[in-house]
């Protein structure tokens, strides 16, 4: 074990000396440190509505309406600049002047039906944004309409966050945090021992009492405790925000075993090919046919993870005993592997 130990601990030590390592290991740390700021600014870029729904203060809304229609109430809620008008006439003006960005008539017909009539500008960009504003607030101003002539609309008041900031939460913010050190783990596998092959190391190194596969094991671990330590990092940070996860044994757990069969594939690849580059490659091309396998399969560690992560009760965490098993059998090709390569 002591030469074990001391491949793990020189392993650990040539890591931190890594800047680029280092700087991805801060820039994981400042999300999961400030994830509950930065959700906005993300959530911006997963659906750009986020971004509308808190701020579209900028959206000058031209309203045609009576003067007890709360359709302009409704706007005003939902964050747009709300600009009353009299007549149609008036707000043409005002539109083709650019002093509106949209029209919303409400004529009422004979029959005591009121039309909604939308005006947009020719562009397609403003006129996206405007619709994307105006959905919600005009479903609310039809509801109103329809509960004027007698027709109850029934809605169940549903609490906490909206459906888009849950999804991005436990969709993407938290496997990103979960298996990006995975993913940094395998590649760090490969640089560790290509290196050795490169520089001509490999034989010096297993000059002490240490066999290859003990070699191979060590610097796989060196790689997990990282991936560890990062993961558990995270889980406390995201905790610490706010974000309720649950089942945070088998999530970190899944995380463990996602690393391992990451840095396993890796150092395979490396033990195959023997050159840096390559072994890059075609890491990243297991990445991906991993990833397009699993989903077919519905055997997704993202999904697993999600679903583990909001308490989903028809998944069991017994699940990732599979992954589990996978990485024990990934593991048994790589000493056999190495066994057969270098002795």
């Amino acid at each position: 074990m002591i030469p074990f130990l001391a491949v793990v601990k020189r392993e650990l030590g040539s890591v931190l000396r890594d800047r680029t390592i280092l700087i991805a290991i801060l820039l994981q740390l400042f999300i999961a440190s400030f994830s509950s700021g930065l959700l906005l600014g993300m959530l911006s870029l997963y659906d750009a509505d986020t971004i509308l729904r808190e701020s579209g203060s900028w959206i000058k809304i031209g309203v045609v309406a009576a003067a007890d229609d709360p359709l302009e109430s409704i706007l005003t809620e939902r964050g747009v600049t709300v600009v009353p008008f009299g007549t149609l006439a008036e707000a043409e003006s005002a539109f083709y002047a650019r002093k509106i960005n949209a029209i919303v008539d409400t004529p009422r017909a004979a029959n005591g039906i009121t039309e909604i009539k939308l005006y947009l500008p020719e562009s397609n960009t403003v006129s996206s944004l405007v619709r994307m504003v105006l959905q919600e607030p005009l479903e609310q101003y039809e509801n109103y309409l329809r509960s004027q002539k007698g027709i109850a609309v029934h809605y169940t008041d549903l609490q906490g966050e909206p459906s888009t900031s849950f999804e991005f939460v436990y969709s993407v913010l938290l496997p990103i945090l979960m298996f990006f050190p995975a993913f940094v783990a395998g590649s760090l596998s490969i640089d560790s021992l290509t290196e050795e092959f490169e520089n001509n190391t490999v034989q010096t190194l297993l000059s002490a009492p240490l066999t290859i596969n003990g070699m191979v094991s060590a610097k796989i671990a060196s790689v997990l405790i990282l991936s560890v330590l990062q993961s558990g990092a995270w889980l406390v940070l995201l905790t610490l925000n706010g974000i309720a996860i649950r089942n945070v044994g088998w999530i970190f757990l899944l995380a463990l075993v996602v690393a391992g069969i990451t840095s396993t594939s890796a150092a395979l690849a490396a033990i195959l090919l023997r050159d840096r580059e390559r072994s890059q490659f075609i890491y990243a091309l297991m990445l991906l046919a991993g990833a397009a396998i699993s989903s077919l399969l519905n055997l997704s560690p993202i999904v697993t993870l999600s679903r583990l992560a909001v308490g989903d009760p028809f998944l069991s965490g017994w699940i990732v005993l599979a992954f589990a098993i996978f990485l024990a059998g990934l593991y048994l090709l790589l000493w056999k592997t190495s066994h057969r390569i270098m002795v």
